[in-house]
C-alpha cells in the first residue's frame, strides 16, 4: 500500500508540475520558426561577416531553438534598415537588426530621414566594442603613412564613404572641420568591401570604417602587405595595438577643453557599439529578455569564440543594458553641444 501510495503522490506531483513546465511562452513562439537577422550593409563587409558567424549559434541559445537566418538590406549607410526596423518590421520578436549605432543618434543632428528614436529600440546587446579607424591606400599615391605626413603633404586625399550620416563620411569631415586636414569625402557605396575596391581601383585613396575586427579579419593581408595603412584611429579613452603608430582622437583633443570632447563622444563615441543588436519597438519586454539572455549565453559559447578565432576575431560583446544605457547619454547632451557637433560633422552648406 505505501509503494502504492507513493506513486500516486508521485503520480499527482507530475500532473501538477508538468503543464507548468512545459508552459514557457518564449520557447512556444520560438519554436519552429524562423528568427532573422536583418543586416544594414552588403555582404562580405565587417557587420554581415560579424553577424553571420553570431547566427551560426544563437539559435541555440534561443528557447525553443528557432532557425536564424541573416539577410542584406544596405542602403544610406544602414538608415535603409534602421527606418524599416523602426518603422515597419514584425513587433513581434521574430526579426533583429544590426546597424550602425552612429545612425541612432541621426536624429540628434536634425537628419530628417532617420526616422527614428534610439531609447524606443529593445537593445538586445552589441556584438563587438570595437574601435574603428581610418587607413590610406599605397600612400595615396605620394608615400604617405602617417596622420601628421597627410597635414603637411598639400594633397588632397578622396575617402569613399557609403552615405554622409555613417562614419566613413562623418569623421573626415569631422577632421577636415575641426583640423583642417586636406579631406574629400565621396558618398554612395554600399559597404566597406565596396569602398576596398573602390581604392583599389583608384576611385578613392582612403577611407574611415575600418573597425579592428574588420581589419583583423577582412583587410588583414593588406595592412600586412603595407597597401593599407591606418594612419588614425577613433578611440577616445583608448588605443588599438595593431593600428601601431595611428593617431587617435584622444591624441588630437588633448588640449582642446571640455567642450571639444562633449563634442567628439557625441560624434565618435556611438563607433564603439559597434556591432549593436536591436529589436523593434514594441517587441514584447518577455521576449527582449530573454533574447538577451541568450545573447550572453551566446558570446560565452566556446564555439562562437573559436570561430572567431579563425577569422582572428576575439570578440569584446556588451549588455543590452549597457548600450541601453550609452544611448540615453548621448540624448542628454545640451543643444549647444548638439549644435557645435552638427556643425563639425557635417559637410558645410554651400
Amino acid at each position: 500500500m505505501r509503494i502504492v501510495a507513493r506513486f500516486a503522490v508521485m503520480a499527482l506531483c507530475g500532473a501538477i508540475a508538468g503543464p507548468a513546465a512545459a508552459q514557457d511562452p518564449i520557447a512556444d513562439f520560438y519554436r519552429g520558426r524562423t528568427l532573422t537577422m536583418q543586416v544594414g550593409y552588403s555582404a562580405g563587409g565587417g557587420y554581415d561577416i560579424t553577424t553571420r558567424l553570431f547566427a551560426r549559434h544563437f539559435g541555440k541559445h534561443v528557447p525553443g531553438s528557432p532557425t536564424v537566418i541573416v539577410q542584406n538590406m544596405p542602403g544610406g549607410g544602414s538608415i535603409v534598415l534602421a527606418n524599416y526596423l523602426f518603422t515597419a518590421a514584425p513587433k513581434d520578436g521574430s526579426m533583429l537588426g544590426v546597424f550602425g549605432a552612429a545612425v541612432a543618434v541621426e536624429p540628434l543632428f536634425g537628419n530628417p530621414i532617420v526616422k527614428l528614436s534610439a531609447d524606443k529600440f529593445g537593445w538586445v546587446g552589441n556584438m563587438h566594442a570595437d574601435i574603428n579607424s581610418c587607413g590610406i591606400w599605397k600612400g595615396g599615391g605620394a608615400g604617405l603613412k602617417t596622420y601628421d605626413q597627410i597635414m603637411k603633404a598639400g594633397m588632397t586625399l578622396v575617402f569613399g564613404s557609403t552615405s554622409p550620416e555613417a562614419e566613413t563620411a562623418r569623421f573626415p569631415v569631422f577632421l577636415r572641420q575641426a583640423f583642417g586636414a586636406p579631406f574629400k569625402v565621396v558618398n554612395g557605396y554600399k559597404g566597406t568591401r565596396e569602398i576596398n575596391h573602390a581604392m583599389q581601383t583608384g576611385e578613392a585613396q582612403a577611407t574611415c570604417g575600418m573597425y579592428e575586427s574588420s581589419v583583423r579579419g577582412s583587410y588583414m593581408g593588406d595592412v600586412a602587405s603595407g597597401d593599407l595603412k591606418i594612419f588614425f584611429q577613433a578611440g577616445i579613452d583608448r588605443k588599438v595595438e595593431l593600428f601601431g603608430d595611428a593617431v587617435s582622437i584622444g591624441d588630437l583633443i588633448k588640449d582642446k577643453g571640455e567642450e571639444m570632447r562633449q563634442i567628439v563622444e557625441l560624434i565618435f563615441r556611438p563607433s564603439e557599439i559597434t556591432r549593436p543588436i536591436a529589436a523593434p519597438p514594441g517587441t514584447p519586454a518577455d521576449r527582449i529578455a530573454a533574447l538577451r539572455k541568450a545573447f550572453e549565453a551566446t558570446m560565452k559559447d566556446p564555439e562562437l569564440i573559436a570561430d572567431g578565432k579563425k577569422i582572428n576575431l576575439d570578440f569584446l560583446p556588451m549588455s543590452g543594458a549597457r548600450v541601453e544605457a550609452l544611448m540615453a547619454g548621448f540624448y542628454k547632451a545640451t543643444p549647444e553641444i548638439v549644435a557645435k557637433a552638427v556643425a563639425l560633422g557635417n559637410e558645410a552648406q554651400k
